[in-house]
């Protein structure tokens, strides 16, 4: 896919919806190569109204995209709502997990899959159907390995323009790419520039998945070179943080090249690298 020529200047705030019960988490501020074109469209309150009250069912679906609890500096600040997280990972107080969006692709997935193998990590891919339908043996090759594969639509599309229709075609398609190479439908969507609406939500929970978001943005969509990427996954290092990187949609060697150093030096700093299971509700 080519990368979208984006303004990245536009952020995303993503917050947990404590109207659901949910414990907060830190503010999850970033873009999924960058923030989209035009108004980004995020989940707010249910519409008034009998018909809305017939069309949502309480807890259903969420309002805003889950993600980690961020850095401790954060995460103090934040009003407590519950005791349990919203986001189960496992040895919390010194884990991360980490991300890789738009792929697979042959040139950098296998790569990226060598690495984590090497240092025996778990990771998350958050696959686009049009570039999984013909790399299906990546897919498997990731799930052979533990690693979680989620739904990042068919072709990257922003949701909030498309109609319910085409946007249950787009997830839905990718749905089935998955389960067709895996044996297993995905578990987690997320979707293309962090950019969510009602339907998105909505269709994601009827097809049986979670929304994830992320808590820290490596920008390597933008090319910004190894050293770069590196030093941003260093910077948001912390408990409970979510990662977000790239395995396709442009030239992902300097995301390559920057996971084979700030792996190692994460696991050396005493982080434990995993995977999310299903958060509470």
């Amino acid at each position: 896919m080519k990368d979208d020529q984006l303004t990245p200047g536009r952020r995303v705030l993503l917050r947990a919806a404590a109207v659901l019960g949910l414990t907060a988490t830190a503010g999850c501020v970033g873009t999924d190569r960058s923030a989209a074109p035009g108004p980004t469209a995020t989940g707010g309150a249910p519409a008034a109204g009998p018909q809305a009250a017939r069309a949502l069912k309480p807890s259903a679906y969420r309002l805003q995209p889950i993600a980690g609890f961020g850095p401790q500096r954060a995460a103090r600040a934040l009003p407590r709502v519950r005791k349990a997280p919203i986001l189960r990972i496992p040895g919390r107080d010194r884990s991360m997990v980490l991300t890789f969006d738009d792929g697979p692709d042959p040139r950098y997935t296998p790569h990226i899959l060598r690495t984590l193998r090497r240092y025996d990590v778990r990771a998350m891919f958050f696959v686009c159907g049009e570039m999984a339908v013909d790399n299906k043996d990546l897919l498997r090759e990731m799930a052979d390995d533990g690693h979680l594969i989620g739904n990042h639509t068919w072709s990257h599309p922003l949701l909030p323009r498309l109609s319910r229709a085409a946007m249950r075609d787009q997830i839905e398609r990718t749905c089935d790419v998955v389960e067709d190479a895996t044996g297993d439908a995905p578990e987690w969507f997320r979707a293309p520039y962090g950019a969510w609406n009602r339907n998105a939500f909505q269709l994601g929970a009827d097809l049986g998945m979670e929304p994830l978001a992320w808590t820290v943005d490596t920008l390597d969509w933008t090319e910004p070179g190894a050293g770069t990427i590196v030093r941003r996954v260093r910077a948001g290092a912390g408990p409970g943080v979510v990662v977000l990187s790239h395995d396709a949609g442009g030239d992902r060697s300097g995301s390559v090249t920057a996971l084979r150093e700030y792996l190692p030096e994460l696991l050396d700093s005493g982080y434990r690298i995993t995977v999310p299971s299903r958060p509470m509700v």
